[in-house]
């Protein structure tokens, strides 16, 4: 028997398909991540301690393609809310994926903080200062909402283990750490007075906030480790998401020192550029010593066969964190092994962006990307 189609029926679909992108579907949070391993590269290159021909030029440049990103992935993912709410919603209440909301915040601060570092030579100090502004309320704000938001559902719907510890479980409450780093670089253009001290004072409010939530998962993160042995291999470049807080918080730290003699009186302004060097050495030390750790376990996963996947963005934001971090220590304490610690950390940098990024263009073009998952996982949540 023959079924013939109504003859509306073929264009319909087409319309249908037109306005309903089927691979936005597939377009989840962790798509911030380009914008955030894009955006550091350019802030980290535009602070190196070092004078390299030509880095200056290609931080703006870095950070344009940042900006473009940003915009790109902002309205996809208005097109993932509007056209695919319960994918969207299922997404909010799938442990494995809901974290990767804190990412959206980051990636605003990231590209803010890029504008007033590198994108000013392009537009202007009046104009990078104004987005900045712009992007550090809407990614402070946003940041605030996900440190709540994401550990509530965790608390109240999701159903997770111990076993399940993840260094994702970080990204929710990375935020305020971020916008901690880049709220001091606003402080110069605010009027002298309470505007400079509060924002100073909120910026370390921000800092508290993330260290305390990092300091009780952290812990977490490692017995897992330990207890149930190394990540799935596709998963490993995922520890490197644990350097992130850590080489925010140092950059934060040396920032805040940096803005301080302005903004806040003596003797207060002197402890905290003393706090940036006593705080910022011994955390640098242990992301250095993660680092060490992390790196073993992806050789480790090379080795069994891991290959270049999206995960890899999780190397470059992290990564770019403790290059900041680096050299505002080698500008607090005058070393120079920090500055060289921080253009060697930029080498590995670039280089994770480029694995990363060529992986990710050659996904999109060739139509692998944004990919379905292999086979739907039931979501489970808690009904009280």
């Amino acid at each position: 028997m023959t079924t013939l189609a109504h003859p509306a029926a073929a264009p319909a679909s087409r319309v249908t398909a037109r306005v309903r992108p089927p691979a936005l579907r597939q377009f989840g949070p962790n798509w911030y991540a380009t914008v955030m391993g894009t955006a550091i590269v350019a802030s980290a290159g535009a602070g190196l301690p070092l004078e390299i021909p030509g880095l200056r030029a290609a931080s703006v440049v870095v950070w344009a393609l940042s900006a473009v990103l940003l915009a790109v992935v902002l309205v996809a993912r208005a097109g993932h809310w509007l056209h695919h709410r319960d994918r969207a919603r299922a997404d909010l209440l799938d442990p494995a994926v809901a974290p990767f909301y804190g990412c959206a915040a980051m990636a605003l601060l990231a590209v803010g903080g890029a504008t007033l570092l590198a994108g000013r030579d392009v537009l202007g100090e009046r104009a990078a200062v104004a987005v900045d502004a712009v992007l550090f309320g809407a990614g402070t704000l946003l940041g605030l909402v996900v440190a709540v938001a994401i550990p509530y559902l965790m608390v109240v719907r999701h159903r997770v283990g111990l076993a399940d510890a993840s260094p994702v479980w970080l990204l929710p409450v990375v935020p305020p750490m971020v916008s901690a780093a880049v709220g001091p670089l606003l402080v110069p253009h605010l009027a002298p007075g309470q505007g400079r001290e509060a924002l100073l004072l909120g910026c370390y409010a921000l800092f508290g906030m993330s260290l305390l939530a990092t300091l009780m998962i952290l812990p977490l993160v490692f017995g897992r480790l330990v207890a149930r042995g190394p990540l799935p291999l596709a998963l490993t470049p995922l520890l490197f998401l644990v350097l992130g807080p850590l080489g925010q918080s140092t950059t934060a730290a040396g920032q805040l020192a940096d803005m301080a003699p302005g903004a806040i009186g003596a003797p207060y302004a002197g402890a905290l550029g003393a706090f940036a060097v006593v705080y910022g050495v011994p955390v640098m030390g242990f992301a250095l010593l993660w680092l060490a750790l992390s790196a073993a376990l992806v050789i480790r996963a090379v080795r069994r066969g891991m290959r270049l996947t999206m995960t890899w963005w999780a190397f470059t934001f992290p990564l770019g964190t403790c290059v900041t971090g680096a050299a505002g220590l080698g500008r607090h304490t005058g070393l120079t092994a920090l500055e060289w610690l921080a253009v060697g950390l930029f080498a590995l940098l670039v280089a994770a962006w480029s694995a990363a990024g060529w992986y990710t263009l050659r996904g999109v073009f060739s139509g692998a990307l944004p990919a379905a998952p292999p086979a739907p996982r039931p979501v489970t949540v808690r009904t009280r």
